[in-house]
């Protein structure tokens, strides 16, 4: 290593394309990393869910829930099974071993589910499939006093508007219920014409259907036969032909039913501010950049509200970029600061040129990180940003190290080449050594299992690789950058006064260290059992602090967030106008807390933004929300 550190610093276009690899790389990788607001992770969970309308949780339980619980105990590579049964529907969650193929697991679940033949009758065919970390990037609420059709029809146009943006691929809707039609019969329409249910239903699935007919082959080329025939609408239906009578007329379902074309008979609604509301979910996928897709969605809102009557309103709900931001921000506030700080400190006491160069150090480090990160499997997120952000206390430590050194070695009176390559060999060693063992602290992170495991190990990957680079510019870029120059008479003008003030304070360390830390630490070693001693004394009382619980423990702390969320579940089978009373409640409670702080501050200056409320089951992906339901205030 030592031949290598003279050569590095004797050959200053090596160390100089050594840095612009670390720095130019880094810049041109950074732009093609992927960005999300928290890792993309695998859950390691395949769910089974039944729907079972009209049954109790009990019945859930017992016809479905216990059945697929058998089955699935013999399934290899399962860690647990969880389930939950509720009025109309139960869910049965398998999580994994971490080192199982999910793909595999998920094929034999779907087998031994398969084999089960004693479902009850009224149940629906299972619905299997692995749980999947949908990531949301921003939310657009559209809320007015509208009916609920023109709400959707609203809601759906901005639906299909974002997806026809290229940067979108994945949108939902929800707050609102389904489309339906519907149809009821009388009893004794039935009994007039001699018909059953079965009868009616058959006729209907036989009549609204869209049937390939082959093709037929011409001179001109093929041509396909297709009876289309599955009917859309409500009126659709009315026209289908039930019955023939004895005297050519038809029976037609109008004639003896009632056909409704609304929407799906549950519980399921929306408040925004107050106001009926639909919200429309975007996500993000692939390498889809969150802040690129906010900025699109929030332009589109910005253009849409002017396009809407007064009536309708439109905002933005759970901008999840609004972290991502603020942390990227608090990085390069931090890394700023950092900088400046470091070369305020090292020119206090070093020359400012050395300083210079000793506070680059954390830049190149930082880009250099960038240069490996799609190496590791490592995205921009809010982990990664916080890694960058705890490395940038200890990243600059060796380069200081060899810096000072070398700048002893000028003390010397030694030729700069010279006091680069001996300053940085003398400390070589033990700068490695302190690199490597703080990359042997942080290690074990990489090895944490389960789903914790999954988020904490990007801090270890980010750490290492920026103590590597760190290591690597300190003793061969560094040395280059400081073995050429020559000894200037700084007697006079601006530089002439910041050298006397480095003087000054170096004199002051000197007399420091010749002092009062020199008499202590003579103090401690003449009496080094009762320093022993003394060491021993506070490393009990720091056990003791933590193990008495006067120093309070939390793995992971509570922080004051943006949203409060307030979850409410009401026993099964609660009427929603029960459920929608309770929420009312609670958000006019809500609204008289904000009042009370909104009475501190300046007049139109509320801590308030939104208030989004839902009652009711929402479906979003493979989550179910059971009914019992929330109030979320923003």
């Amino acid at each position: 290593m030592n031949g290598a550190i003279r050569w590095m610093a004797r050959n200053h276009v090596a160390a100089n394309l050594l840095m612009l690899v670390f720095i130019v790389g880094g810049i041109i990788l950074g732009f093609s990393v992927k960005q999300e607001v928290f890792p993309e992770v695998t859950l390691d969970k395949i769910q089974v869910s039944v729907s079972y309308p009209g049954a109790g949780p009990e019945e859930v339980e017992e016809g479905v829930i216990l059945k697929i619980e058998e089955n699935l105990t013999g399934v290899d590579g399962i860690k647990q099974l969880k389930a939950q049964a509720a009025e109309g529907s139960g869910t049965v969650t398998a999580e994994l071993y971490p080192e199982v193929d999910a793909n595999q697991v998920l094929a034999d679940i779907k087998t031994e589910v398969d084999r089960i033949t004693t479902f009850p009758q009224d149940a629906e065919e299972p619905v299997i499939a692995k749980l999947l970390n949908r990531r949301e990037v921003i939310s657009v609420v559209l809320y007015g006093d509208l009916t609920e059709r023109s709400l959707r029809e609203q809601a759906e146009r901005v639906r299909d508007d974002l997806l026809a943006k290229e940067q979108i691929t994945q949108v939902d809707l929800t707050g609102v219920r389904d489309y339906e039609i519907s149809v009821e019969i009388p009893e004794e329409n039935l009994r007039r014409y001699k018909l059953t249910l079965e009868q009616v239903a058959g006729r209907i699935s036989q009549a609204s259907l869209d049937l390939p007919g082959g093709t037929i082959k011409t001179a001109g080329g093929d041509i396909l036969i297709r009876t289309k025939e599955r009917r859309y609408t409500g009126r659709g239906y009315e026209e289908i032909v039930i019955l023939n009578k004895a005297d050519g007329s038809e029976l037609r379902l109008g004639d003896i039913a009632r056909v409704r074309d609304s929407f799906a008979e549950t519980d399921t609604s929306a408040r925004f501010d107050g106001k009926p509301a639909a919200m429309v979910k975007v996500y993000r996928v692939g390498n889809q950049k969150p802040n690129e897709i906010s900025q699109l969605v929030l332009d589109y809102v910005a253009e849409r509200r002017l396009e809407l009557p007064e009536s309708v309103g439109i905002a933005r709900w759970n901008d999840t970029t609004e972290l991502f931001k603020s942390r990227r921000d608090l990085l390069f506030k931090n890394a700023k600061y950092g900088l400046v700080v470091v070369f305020l400190i090292l020119g206090l006491f070093l020359e400012i040129r050395l300083a210079l160069w000793v506070m680059l150090g954390i830049p190149i480090s930082f880009f250099g990180a960038l240069l490996f990160m799609p190496a590791v499997d490592v995205s921009i997120n809010m982990i990664s940003m916080f890694a960058f952000i705890m490395a940038l206390g200890i990243v600059v430590d060796d380069a200081i190290v060899v810096g000072e050194n070398i700048y002893e070695h000028r003390q010397l009176d030694k030729p700069y080449p010279q006091a680069a390559e001996e300053g940085s060999i003398e400390v070589g060693r033990p700068v490695v050594f302190s690199i490597l063992t703080t990359v042997a602290a942080f290690s074990p992170l990489l090895f944490t299992g389960g789903m914790l495991g999954k988020f904490i190990s990007v801090i270890p990957k980010i750490v290492i690789i920026i103590l590597l680079v760190s290591l690597v510019e300190s003793l061969f870029v560094l040395p280059a950058h400081l073995s050429f120059g020559r000894r200037r008479n700084l007697d006079r003008g601006l530089l002439g006064r910041i050298d006397r003030t480095r003087r000054w304070f170096g004199a002051q360390l000197d007399r420091l260290i010749a002092g009062p830390y020199r008499r202590l630490l003579s103090f401690c070693l003449h009496y080094r059992y009762a320093t022993l001693a003394g060491g021993l004394t506070m490393l009990l009382l720091g056990v003791g602090l933590v193990s008495s619980g006067i120093l309070k423990f939390t793995f992971m702390p509570e922080v004051d967030g943006d949203v409060v969320l307030v979850d409410l579940k009401l026993p099964p089978g609660t009427p929603a106008a029960q459920t929608d009373l309770v929420v009312q409640r609670i958000m006019q409670a809500g609204e008289q807390t904000v009042a009370e702080f909104d009475e501190r501050r300046e007049p139109g200056d509320s801590v308030l933004r939104h208030v989004y409320a839902i009652v009711g089951g929402t479906k979003v992906g493979l989550e179910y929300r059971q009914p019992g339901d929330a109030a979320h205030a923003k």
